[in-house]
């Protein structure tokens, strides 16, 4: 379809541009940017005064749940709050049931994405087999399967001997392994380990469990020369430890929950299961630390770490409630809303959500890696509008995921969040659309 934006504010992080224009849009390609040629004749116009034109969102972190746990989300209900979010491009988590081990899985994933036609998926392959950290998977495979990375979700690798011969492996064919770092052996607990979680009575998880993990990580990058993406840092130890690997110019990159960014281990106030979260929220310092690395560019990108939870899972007292909160229809406003607070431009805001993450990916992407989370002409025509000054609060009604619970989930305080996503243009065609009077 021939699609004509007229008159947005076209933000594009890659390339600093930021000034009104129209966008045409021609066989899942953007045809210029700017000025539109005049024998353009569009099929559809949107007209996008006071709108951004941004590239589409690229989240490094989502559970989908689909296959094994349909009952917390499919992967219609799913792809389809990506698309309201503004996400484009989405990498998943391998711990599905059964895990993403097999070549099969990750065919079948993508085909049943590609003909929902809402997001783009990326699935990240499971590191070991049944993720039970012992017995390597088929690499080569899982990738030629559309696999981007490896990675154990929330599953340890106790043996350090199976970790350094699955980085020296992904080392030798330039894959990327995706780490969350969390000592196996420290990592039991239900919160951050500290005054509060002392006070409430719960099992604490020390910040040591993600330094010695990071310290373990760093050495094996060191002796392997493996990339390795470390997802979802918690802590202030954390961030001083990333910052010192990148000056030695390792090869790591980093990313951070929008929960994190926003609370602390205080917002858990009298046991509240919404704020159960892996890794927990940790203290006001580490909170500050992570929005200052974030800002600085140690830490590389946000992601929304989408884990919808059913209700009977998530309304339980806290020590035994499931982990987890839905996220991407909140990515896009919360990190406007960091943004806000640590008095960034917009373009630098959009960056952690677009070309950041997109960059992390690299040339997993194949033919995307050229002009995903950017706009670019001749490039892929993923885009997001949204209306910055607008604000919503967030509801479970409103929520297109599956999964409700969510910690910014404001309808008794009537707090509103910042940015609304009016529309979503994967690969040339229209994914999602709010009404007018919506």
């Amino acid at each position: 379809m021939r699609i004509l934006i007229r008159n947005g504010r076209i933000v594009d992080p890659a390339s600093g541009r930021d000034g009104s224009g129209d966008v045409a849009i021609a066989a899942d390609r953007i045809l210029s940017i700017g000025r539109v040629p005049t024998d353009f004749a569009p099929e559809r116009v949107i007209d996008a005064s006071g709108l951004v034109v941004a590239p589409g969102l690229v989240d490094l972190a989502a559970r989908l749940r689909e296959p094994g746990h349909e009952h917390e989300g499919m992967l219609e209900s799913e792809l389809a709050a990506a698309a309201a979010g503004g996400v484009t491009s989405l990498v998943c988590l391998p711990d599905t049931d059964p895990p993403l081990d097999e070549p099969g899985l990750v065919e079948m994933l993508k085909f049943r994405a590609r003909k929902l036609s809402r997001c783009r998926l990326f699935p990240l392959g499971a590191l070991t087999r049944q993720l039970q950290g012992q017995a390597l998977t088929e690499m080569v495979e899982l990738t030629e399967a559309g696999c981007v990375g490896f990675s154990q979700a929330e599953a340890p690798v106790r043996d350090t001997l199976v970790l350094h011969r699955a980085l020296s492996y992904a080392a030798t064919f330039g894959y990327t392994v995706w780490l969350r770092p969390q000592d196996a052996w420290l990592g039991h607990g239900v919160a951050a380990k500290g005054p509060f979680a002392t006070r409430l009575g719960l099992a604490g998880v020390p910040v040591i469990a993600e330094t010695v993990a990071l310290q373990t990580i760093f050495e094996l990058v060191r002796d392997t020369g493996a990339r390795v993406h470390l997802c979802r840092l918690s802590s202030a130890g954390g961030v001083a430890l990333l910052r010192q690997a990148k000056a030695e110019g390792l090869p790591v990159s980093a990313d951070v929950s929008i929960n994190h960014l926003h609370l602390s281990d205080v917002d858990i106030g009298f046991f509240n299961p919404d704020m159960r979260l892996a890794p927990p929220l940790r203290g006001t310092r580490d909170r500050a630390a992570l929005r200052d690395g974030l800002a600085d560019g140690t830490i590389d990108a946000i992601v929304s770490d989408h884990t919808p939870v059913a209700e009977d899972a998530k309304n339980l007292p806290f020590a035994e409630a499931e982990p987890g909160a839905t996220g991407l229809e909140l990515l896009l406003s919360l990190a406007l809303k960091w943004g806000s607070e640590q008095g960034l431009p917009l373009p630098a805001t959009l960056a952690r959500i677009t070309q950041a993450p997109a960059r992390v990916l690299g040339s997993a992407l194949g033919t995307l890696a050229a002009s995903a989370g950017r706009l670019v002409e001749g490039g892929v025509a993923d885009l997001c509008l949204f209306d910055p000054e607008a604000t919503w609060t967030v509801t479970p009604e409103v929520l297109r995921s599956q999964g409700k619970h969510t910690p910014f989930a404001f309808e008794s305080t009537g707090t509103a969040l910042p940015g609304r996503v009016q529309a979503t243009i994967v690969a040339g065609a229209v994914a999602h659309e709010r009404p007018p009077t919506a």
